[in-house]
């Protein structure tokens, strides 16, 4: 049973944000000092500024979306603002902390060594891989950096993405945290922490996003997740039990779709472009765990099966906030 204190926080966290977004996404009645649709430097200030504090607008795009409003909401609540959809006080910080909107950023000869132009579609072929490369290094840069390929391909007016190259220079957003693939260490695994381990992470399925407490039910992030379909959202209270980076994934079309195993699957090797991303985080739940993507543009967006997803630049902050025996409350 939830203790009051928890209760409480998920209510007026949940009722809130759930009332400060309707149909119309960017009005100007959604909130106070909402910059206009147009101003996508202001809007991009503001989504960098909250990415690098932990509460995730979804991608860094310069978009006025329903995942910005909800970060800007989080953000307000964690900083104990009476008024959640004060957008004021966001757009203030942003342009003190994050005067430099983009960077440019060279491709260099490593990254080569994480593309796969020839990766297949198809299962049965990732099954014979070894590695699930990045497609492109457009995509590897555009995960690099919080954002889309067509964001990236944006702001990058008249540059051939699709013949990039070592010494190649690209427009980036400015995030704070770029997800560097290289840095990544393989098959490493996180172990239970005096501290991390007793803090509770909220899976809120109506409303697509991972909120992150302490012990003392302070928030301390955010993140836009993808919730199993309906029929498959393991629903309770639970706990993480292991966590490791890279992990191999067993593609079961069967268990995928209808929830129940059957014996026809393939065993996929790691990488970015695994169905499960770069990241797993079991769950006491049997088969279910917090994971990453290999889509990350459809965060938020489409179900997946039983799990949850997370973009894979928000996945890898999972051990900073949670280790196993971290609450996990999926509702």
């Amino acid at each position: 049973m939830l203790e009051w204190s928890m209760l409480r926080l998920l209510l007026v966290s949940s009722l809130l944000v759930a009332a400060a977004f309707g149909r119309d996404v960017g009005d100007k009645g959604m909130g106070e000092g909402v910059p206009d649709k147009a101003d996508e430097v202001s809007i991009l200030r503001v989504q960098i500024l909250l990415d690098g504090e932990g509460f995730g607008p979804g991608k860094v795009d310069g978009a006025l979306g329903e995942f910005t409003y909800k970060a800007v909401v989080n953000y307000n609540f964690s900083k104990g603002r009476q008024n959640l959809r004060d957008w004021t006080p966001v757009v203030e910080e942003a342009r003190q902390r994050v005067p430099v909107i983009m960077v440019q950023t060279t491709v260099t000869e490593d990254m080569l060594k994480f593309v796969n132009g020839s990766l297949p579609t198809q299962p049965e072929g990732w099954a014979k891989q070894k590695y699930m490369a990045y497609r492109s290094l457009l995509e590897l840069i555009a995960e690099r950096y919080h954002t889309d390929e067509t964001f990236i391909s944006k702001i990058n007016p008249g540059v051939n993405l699709n013949a990039l190259k070592p010494g190649s220079t690209v427009n980036v957003p400015n995030v704070t945290q770029p997800f560097r693939i290289e840095e990544l260490k393989p098959f490493a695994k996180f172990e239970s922490d005096p501290v991390l381990s007793t803090n509770t992470v909220v899976i809120d399925t109506h409303e697509r996003i991972a909120v992150f407490y302490d012990s003392q039910n302070r928030m301390l992030g955010a993140f836009v997740i993808t919730p199993g379909k309906p029929q498959f959202i393991p629903r309770g209270d639970w706990k993480v039990v292991n966590m490791a980076t890279t992990p191999h994934f067993r593609y079961d079309k069967n268990f995928l779709e209808k929830g129940e195993r059957s014996g026809t699957a393939f065993q996929i090797p790691p990488g970015p472009n695994s169905p499960v991303g770069v990241f797993w985080a079991g769950l006491s739940k049997s088969g279910i765990g917090l994971h990453g993507t290999s889509s990350p543009r459809t965060i938020g967006r489409t179900e997946s099966a039983g799990c949850v997803r997370f973009a894979n630049w928000d996945v890898v902050r999972l051990p900073t906030l949670i280790r196993p025996g971290a609450r996990v409350i999926v509702r």
